[in-house]
């Protein structure tokens, strides 16, 4: 690629999470504002323009892109009000009354290149001891965590049961983005501020070629980057690429957000509470309580919905609840022209496995693998997108066997989940998995082997029968060696901090 057909001026639309991380991305991996860079990036944001700022816990990546950044952990939990999450506790969704655990991280230790679930269903299929009936996320060391509201950071030692859990965090959103603000600006990042009434594209090619704001300052640039949330500015509104709707298997489309006190101790995980048509979160920051309802207004009117959550929240109210409306679904493509779609502009994913933040963090990784130059090559944008549609078709599947994998009959919207037609991929893996326990994952998917199971098992999709290959795994006593991981487990999370301790020390944390 020669000097001239290097992209040199970034225009990203749109600040909010979107905008800033991938601002504080770029603006490192672009090597901006050090000495001998061309490369300018201008955002632009409206401050009379709001951001949506639900997406308030994460999965474990964040830590990679983080650190990638070269951020501090404790600095970034301290100013972002963060604390631990270790998972997802899911009740009501089989059934009510029903609780189960999505931990992040890994199930006790795999034997002989066979995963750890083949034992556990082998135990559990032929055993009758008490330690039989456990569950599968008895043997997960981030449940016994978050269920005695411990953390400590994962064992340097490999052959600790402790070792291979995993955590992620819940923090302020709006205050994330002001950190990285300041992280971008400081190596060039320019933030402009206005509302953008016009967009310009090249006769010939149809390039976008600049944005006028309403104050008539026109900003030009090579490469354009929507993160202008569901208003999709650029992609849509200019390009023309249009929204997949995917609300046939994912039917709830609004959601409403509300700031509580904390009454009780701060918990190192989110809790997913399925209620009559749909379902509401809890998410435990330092300071505050983050709580919401996600509901198909098909099925429950807003005020109902409204007075649901509101009867069932802890503490003070801190802020009015706000009501949010969203389709579910993608755009037919991410990068088009010398444009690429960003965060909600993209598509959305209801929240239920945080998955939010997630996506944009990839499409910015993605954007970097696959940085264009300035004539934006169809077959390089081919491949952006294809992988990113794999991405969203992957992250779909697993929120849907959610809703899918219930018996709940409880109420209209249960009984449509429970009888609907799911896509074929993933009957395949709901019938994978309940011949023999077997999966089918793609080394690419985010949700790997030790996620589906939790999932799978934890809503009650249990394998009919053993996988063969356990027939000839006679020399482990399976029932000592259970009872063992288990007691191990109990035992050793005794002795570790609780989570406000761990926050108090390391995150200069002060509860009220």
């Amino acid at each position: 690629m020669s000097v001239t057909d290097q992209i040199e001026n970034i225009v990203i639309v749109g600040g909010g999470s979107a905008g800033w991380m991938t601002a504080a991305m770029l603006s490192k991996q672009l090597e901006c504002g050090t000495k001998g860079s061309t490369v300018n990036i201008t955002l632009i944001e409206s401050d009379s323009i709001g951001t949506i700022g639900v997406g308030e816990a994460t999965i474990p990546p964040i830590k990679t892109f983080n650190r990638m950044l070269g951020i501090d952990e404790n600095d970034f939990l301290k100013h972002c009000n963060g604390s631990i999450k270790l998972g997802i506790s899911f009740e009501n969704w089989p059934q009510l009354d029903h609780q189960y655990f999505h931990p992040f991280g890994r199930f006790a230790v795999d034997f002989d290149y066979i995963p750890f679930s083949y034992f556990w269903n082998k135990h559990r299929a032929t055993g009758t001891s008490v330690d039989s009936k456990k569950t599968l996320q008895d043997y997960a060391s981030a449940w016994h965590l978050a269920k005695h509201n411990k953390f400590a950071l994962p064992s340097k030692d490999p052959k600790s049961l402790f070792s291979g859990f995993d955590y992620a965090y819940h923090f302020d959103a709006g205050l994330y983005a002001n950190y990285l603000r300041r992280y971008a600006e400081k190596r060039g990042v320019i933030r402009q501020e206005g509302k953008i009434i016009k967009v310009d594209t090249h006769a010939h090619s149809g390039f976008i070629s600049s944005v006028t704001l309403a104050s008539g300052q026109k900003i030009s640039g090579d490469f354009f980057i929507d993160c202008s949330g569901s208003a999709a500015l650029l992609i849509e509104k200019t390009l023309g690429v249009k929204f997949v709707d995917w609300s046939e298997h994912l039917l709830c489309n609004r959601a409403i957000a509300v700031q509580t006190s904390h009454v009780k101790a701060i918990t190192p995980y989110t809790r997913s509470i399925a209620n009559q048509s749909g379902w509401q979160w809890r998410i435990p920051l330092q300071t505050r309580m983050g709580n919401g309802s996600v509901h198909c207004s098909e099925f429950i009117d807003e005020q109902s919905a409204m007075d649901e959550l509101l009867g069932d929240v802890d503490g003070e109210l801190l802020t009015e609840p706000r009501v949010i409306n969203f389709n579910v679904g993608r755009r037919e493509k991410f990068m088009h022209k010398n444009c690429v779609a960003i965060g909600l502009s993209a598509g959305f994913l209801e929240p239920l496995e945080s998955t939010s933040l997630h996506l944009i963090q990839r499409a910015i990784m993605r954007l970097v693998s696959h940085f264009p130059n300035k004539h934006c090559d169809e077959i390089n944008a081919k491949q952006f997108n294809n992988l990113t549609i794999e991405e969203y078709e992957h992250i779909r599947n697993f929120i849907i066997l959610h809703y899918k994998a219930t018996k709940r009959d409880d109420s209209e919207f249960w009984r449509y989940c429970q009888h609907m037609t799911v896509p074929d991929s993933l009957q395949h893996q709901i019938d994978l998995f309940s011949s023999h326990g077997h999966l089918e994952i793609n080394g690419r998917d985010l949700f790997k082997h030790d996620n589906w199971l939790a999932v799978l098992t934890g809503q009650g999709i249990l394998p009919k029968s053993v996988a063969p290959i356990m027939s000839y795994k006679q020399q482990i006593d399976l029932p000592r060696t259970m009872k063992s991981f288990h007691t191990i487990m109990a035992e050793t999370v005794k002795n570790l901090p609780k989570h406000e301790d761990y926050l108090k020390k390391h995150c200069h944390f002060s509860p009220k």
